[in-house]
Order: C-alpha cells, then sequence, then structure tokens
C-alpha cells in the first residue's frame, strides 16, 4: 500500500497533563519513559499488513483527528518498512466484515525518541492502539509531543456494551452515530440496540409492515439505514446486538398484529410508562409462525450471531384471563407462568437457532432447562450471574449500570463484575462472565440530552470493564474522567454543549448566569423518583430545568471536597477563599433568579428550591466561619440552622440541591 494523505485541520487542541496517566480507559500495563516524540510537520504513518479498507479508513480518521488536535499536515507513507516513519502499524490478519465475540483485542504501543511502532494481531487492536496513541498527544514548550512509553494492553471482559433504547423515546440515526464514535473512544464493543417496546415498534419489516406502519408514530430506521449503522459501528470495532422483547413489553406489535396477542385488544401504541399486561400468545401456533418469519428476516439484517429476545417483566395477566391458554397449561402440566414463559422460551430458541443466531435475554429467560450456550443477561446482580455459571451459562452484568437512574460515575465504578460472589466459583465458571453493559433507558431522555445522561459517566463504566480490577482510584478516575469528557466533546458527542443550549433556551433573552449558577449544583431525583414526582408520557417536553441539569455536578463534588478539607484543617487560603466564593455565589443568587422564575412555565416548582439555596449558602458561610475558629455552633442557632438544612434537603421540581449535604457535614462538625 502507498498512499500519501495530506489534512490539515485548524481546530482548537486539547492541552493535556500528565499524558502517560491520562489514558481512559486505563491500559493493563504502561511503562513510561523519560523523553518525547515530537508531532510536527515531518510525522509519517506508515501501515505494515495485507490491503484492507476498512485500515485504510481507520487509519485515515485517526490522522483526521489527530490534526485537529494539533493542526498539522499529515501523511501515510505506506509499502515496507520505513525506518523513517514516526508511527508504524502492523497487523497479522485482516478484519472479517464484522466484528466478532473474543476476537484477540490486545495491541502494544511503543514510543522512543526513533519513533512509535503500533503492534495488534487484529483490526480491533489496530483501533484500540490508536486510540490510545491520540490520548498520549499534549503540547509541550516546544510543541505538540506524545510521551516515550511501552504499552501492552488487552480487555479484562470480552463484551463491553452500551443498550441505547430508542423505543421509549425515538433516537434518529445521527444520535446513534455519535454514540457509536464515543463507544470507540473508551474502547466498548457492543451496541446493544433495543428496538421494539410497548411505546414504538423501531424497525423497518418488509415481511410485516403493519409493524412499523401502525407501531412507529412514523419513527423507525429503514432497514438500508439499520445497515448503514451496523457498517458504521463495524469500521470502528463495534458489534450491534438487537433486542426485539418478547413475549411482554410487546404492545406495539399488537397495534398491526393482534393475532399474536394473547388478549383480544383493541391495541394501541403505549404513552405511558411502566410494566404492561398485553404479551404474545405463547400457546398459539399462529405466533410461532410469525416468529419464525419475523426472526428470519431480522436475522439476515443483522450479522451479529447473537439475538436479543428480552423475555423481562411478563405479567402473566393476560394469560390468566385466556380460558385457552389455561387450558393449554393444564394439557401440559405447566404449573405456573414462568414455566410457560419457559415453554415460550424454547420454542424462541429453536427458531433463533433455525437462523443461525444465539439467544440473549435478560435475568428472567433463565432455565436449567434451556441449553447452555445461550446468555443470561442480568439486572438483578452478581448473584444471579454466579448461580447462571454454576450450572454452565454465560452470563452479562447490567446491574449497577443503569445509567438512566442518575446515579453518580463514583457508584458505576464501584460495581464490579467480579465481585467476591464471582470470585468464589471456579476458574472456567468464572470465564462464563463476559462483560458486562450499561443501559440507557429512554422514559426520560430525547435525542437533545440523550449524550448527557450517557456521557462521560459511561466511560467509567467502559474502564471497570477494560481495565484491570485495580484500577478502582475514585479521585483519578475522576481526574481522567473530566479530560474523557473534553475529548467526547470534541469528538461530536453534545454532553456539554446540550446543556447550556437548554439553559439558554430556558432563559430565554434574560441572562443565563443566574440560571447556570443554580443548575450547576442541582441534579435530577434518582432512581425511579422522578416517575412519581409528575406524570409523564412519551409526549410530555422534555424540556424543562431537570431534563436540562447535568446527572452528577462537578461543583458540589469539588465544593465536597473543599469543606472536607476545611473540617480536616489542611484547607490552603487559596482553598478556602474558593470556598467562600461558592458559598457567597449561591447566598446571594437567588434575587438574580427569582425574576426569571415568575410565569417562566420551564422554571414552574424551582423557586422555593432556589430559596432553599440561599438560605443553606447563608448558613453554610456562617459555619464555615465557626470550623475556621474551631468553635462550636450555639444551641439557640442549631435548631434555626437545622430546620433550613433539613428543608433544602427535601427534592423540589425533580431536582436535589447537591450542595446541601456538605453543609450539613459543616453543621455535623460544629453542634454541640
Amino acid at each position: 500500500m502507498k498512499n500519501i494523505i495530506s489534512l490539515c485541520f485548524l481546530v482548537a487542541c486539547l492541552p493535556l497533563i500528565a499524558v502517560s496517566q491520562n489514558i481512559m480507559p486505563v491500559p493493563s500495563s504502561v511503562q513510561p519513559g523519560s523523553g518525547y516524540l515530537r508531532i510536527d510537520s515531518s510525522f509519517s504513518l506508515s501501515i505494515h499488513g495485507k490491503k484492507n479498507q476498512r485500515i485504510e479508513a481507520a487509519v485515515l480518521r485517526f490522522l483526521k483527528r489527530l490534526s485537529s488536535q494539533t493542526g498539522i499536515l499529515l501523511r501515510i507513507d505506506g509499502g515496507r518498512y520505513n525506518a523513517a516513519a514516526s508511527l508504524v502499524i502492523r497487523y497479522d490478519t485482516t478484519p472479517d466484515s464484522f466484528p466478532r465475540l473474543s476476537e484477540d483485542e490486545s495491541y502494544s504501543l511503543h514510543i522512543a525518541e526513533s519513533g512509535a511502532r503500533l503492534d495488534a494481531k487484529t483490526f480491533a487492536g489496530v483501533l484500540y492502539g490508536l486510540e490510545t496513541f491520540l490520548q498520549l498527544v499534549e503540547v509541550g514548550a516546544d510543541g505538540f509531543r506524545a510521551r516515550h512509553v511501552e504499552i501492552e494492553d488487552q480487555p479484562r471482559f470480552p463484551w463491553r456494551g452500551l443498550l441505547i433504547d430508542a423505543c421509549r423515546h425515538w433516537m434518529p440515526v445521527e444520535v446513534i452515530k455519535r454514540n457509536l464514535d464515543g463507544m470507540a473512544m473508551v474502547k466498548m464493543n457492543v451496541l446493544h440496540w433495543h428496538l421494539s417496546e410497548d411505546q414504538g415498534f423501531r424497525v423497518e419489516s418488509k415481511k410485516f409492515p403493519k409493524l412499523h406502519e401502525l407501531g412507529s408514530d412514523g419513527n423507525y430506521y429503514t432497514q438500508r439505514e439499520i445497515r448503514e449503522v451496523i457498517t458504521y459501528a463495524a469500521d470502528r470495532g463495534i458489534r450491534v446486538v438487537p433486542e426485539f422483547d418478547m413475549p411482554g413489553h410487546t404492545t406495539a406489535w399488537f397495534v398491526g398484529h393482534p393475532e399474536i396477542a394473547s388478549g383480544p385488544g383493541p391495541y394501541q401504541i403505549e404513552r405511558k410508562w411502566g410494566v404492561f399486561d398485553p404479551s404474545m400468545d405463547p400457546t398459539s401456533e399462529t405466533t410461532y409462525k410469525f416468529l419464525d418469519t419475523f426472526i428470519g428476516e431480522m436475522a439476515a439484517l443483522f450479522p451479529d450471531e447473537y439475538f436479543h429476545i428480552g423475555g423481562d417483566e411478563v405479567t402473566g395477566k393476560q394469560w390468566d384471563a385466556n380460558p385457552q391458554i389455561q387450558e393449554f397449561k393444564r394439557k401440559n402440566n405447566l404449573n405456573d407462568n414462568h414455566a410457560l414463559q419457559v415453554y415460550f422460551n424454547r420454542r424462541v430458541l429453536a427458531i433463533v437457532k433455525k437462523h443461525g443466531k444465539k439467544m440473549i435475554g435478560w435475568d428472567e429467560i433463565f432455565h436449567p432447562d434451556l441449553p447452555k450456550d445461550i446468555i443470561v443477561q442480568s439486572w438483578r446482580g452478581q448473584k444471579f450471574l454466579a448461580e447462571g455459571a454454576k450450572q454452565g451459562y454465560q452470563g452479562l452484568l447490567s446491574f449497577g449500570y443503569y445509567l438512566d437512574l442518575i446515579r453518580p460515575a463514583s457508584y458505576h465504578y464501584s460495581i464490579e463484575p467480579a465481585d467476591s460472589t464471582i470470585k468464589s466459583l471456579s476458574s472456567d465458571q468464572q470465564k462464563k462472565i463476559l462483560g458486562g453493559e450499561s443501559c440507557m433507558w429512554a422514559e426520560y431522555v430525547t435525542p437533545e440530552n440523550v449524550d448527557s445522561r450517557i456521557w462521560p459517566r459511561n466511560a467509567a463504566i467502559a474502564e471497570r470493564l477494560w481495565s484491570v480490577a485495580t484500577t478502582n482510584d475514585v479521585d483519578d478516575m475522576y481526574r481522567r474522567l473530566e479530560i474523557t469528557g473534553k475529548r467526547l466533546e470534541l469528538l461530536g458527542l453534545t454532553h456539554r454543549t446540550s446543556y447550556i443550549q437548554m439553559l439558554e433556551r430556558i432563559a430565554g433573552v434574560q441572562s443565563i448566569e443566574p440560571l447556570k449558577t443554580f443548575a450547576d449544583v442541582v441534579e435530577p431525583v434518582k432512581g425511579y423518583e422522578r416517575g412519581r414526582t409528575r406524570p409523564h408520557t412519551s409526549l410530555t417536553p422534555m424540556n424543562r430545568l431537570v431534563d436540562a441539569a447535568r446527572p452528577e455536578s462537578d461543583v458540589a463534588r469539588r465544593f465536597a471536597r473543599l469543606v472536607e478539607e476545611l473540617i480536616a484543617g489542611r484547607i490552603s487560603n487559596d482553598d478556602k477563599t474558593l470556598l467562600v466564593g461558592f458559598l457567597k455565589s449561591w447566598s446571594d443568587n437567588d434575587p438574580k433568579l427569582q425574576p426569571m422564575i415568575a410565569g417562566n412555565q420551564l422554571l414552574d416548582g424551582i423557586g422555593p428550591l432556589s430559596k432553599d439555596l440561599s438560605d443553606a449558602a447563608a448558613v453554610g458561610l456562617r459555619l464555615v466561619e465557626i470550623v475556621s475558629s474551631s468553635g462550636k455552633l450555639a444551641n439557640e442557632d442549631a435548631i434555626s440552622f437545622k430546620q433550613v438544612i433539613e428543608r433544602a434537603e427535601k427534592p423540589r421540581a425533580a431536582l436535589l440541591l447537591m450542595v446541601v449535604p456538605s453543609i450539613k457535614k459543616l453543621y455535623t462538625a460544629v453542634v454541640q
């Protein structure tokens, strides 16, 4: 291959510090050197391996991004080994048309004064090595450079996925593609695409066009778009696993095809959230004939060897109310609805196998009578994975990785797939745990804010699935996560820009600053609490402050660190000034924000919370004075201060003031 490619993109670069420590996910082995490889106009790249279009395209993307960081003209020098090339890429095998589970993803990257060398056995290894090289680039006093380093790297788990739900809220192709780019940057390798649900059926079916024509509100992916996304993903080393939920979560199927339902209907697309009763009729041969044709069509469309059938949260109420289904259970000695679902799963498994696929499902599909080549995806936890592994079943962990529950990155980072329960298994049983997947369920996200709910927290999960278990320093994770978040935004994700844009829309013609000061220290309520605070449907606009607010407040976390340093007596004068400045800005903000709140429906319910922040910050200022003087809070003040803090702790408008726990720590430190 002899190509010379010149690219020049004069885009602002991202300065980095402590370069060898700024990689995410952390490689298996990093041995930093003492010098640097200069990246200037003489930088060149040489590819060694069998000519392949996918490799060439990956190198072009790499050069484009490197040029964006440096603004430097770059080129490829092909052919035989060229000692003058700055970066030599060598690989052993040409990539398959599509990535597969358990291919060798290892790579080695050596950067020295004489140049850099990237060695990999597969396309995936080349991709990951190039991503790591990009993260090593920094700007120094004499220009751009990459630190001398020796890296030997490979993933801890072969399955590192992200589920994107495109059903409860529609996610256009451009949303999927930019998130694939983000996944590739943090070395995730599976897009779990949730494509059918009570609220929508999202794939064009040429065999059963009523599925998408009547079950999607017109929002569905054409088969051409599906193939486009699959190719886009494959070029980035990512497999695409489709999920078509069955026998439950199927209301949208029945709008066009009530003949496969357990109840008579009529059916319409569900607009609310929750677990609903409609489910497929597992006793009807019509159902299996339909699924045979449908799964055959989808198996031909999606090339990955795995096919996800969902299988979760079947209420069984339609089955209980159907006399024919009850009679079927009696005749076939099926004692309960779980046994009936096992019967359904066996029948579907035979269909999936017939069309050359392997079956995946959620916890509920597990049964010891099923063949051992299925994969059980667990939302219940490692205990359930361990039980399956003992019986020979492979598993994936999603417990603890539900991004939609708005937990902090530190929480997700603490969820270890191979915890003590898994480590108690035999070596062979432990190998049954293939990895895990983060999940972005879409009840409360739209294309506008979905990136902010996935990134950058998803990078912490990616690291947990890639890096060795001893990579667990939370403070260092957050330091690198901030850098990674900026890199992701430069890559095209919108988790930072959408925040500002949404706040600007809420503020209208008024200054955004008072709103941003407030929004920077609030987070949406956690878990499933939002569904209890205000009714929502798939038609409810997601444009209020709770939709713009970040899942994790960086300001609140920084404030918490300052409070801990103050209480411990080790805070610097500069940091104390910063701490007091935070509290003063919050104390003074309410009079500035209230005029914006008045009459603004997008800020409905925010007024009392803004006042709570102001009052709590005023209390905080007084508490800082007392802590600084090693004093104690007078009894008469303790009661009133406690009331202010307790009031500010309560959620309002589905939002939480995230600085209040730290103010409460100040209170606890000085109360008599």
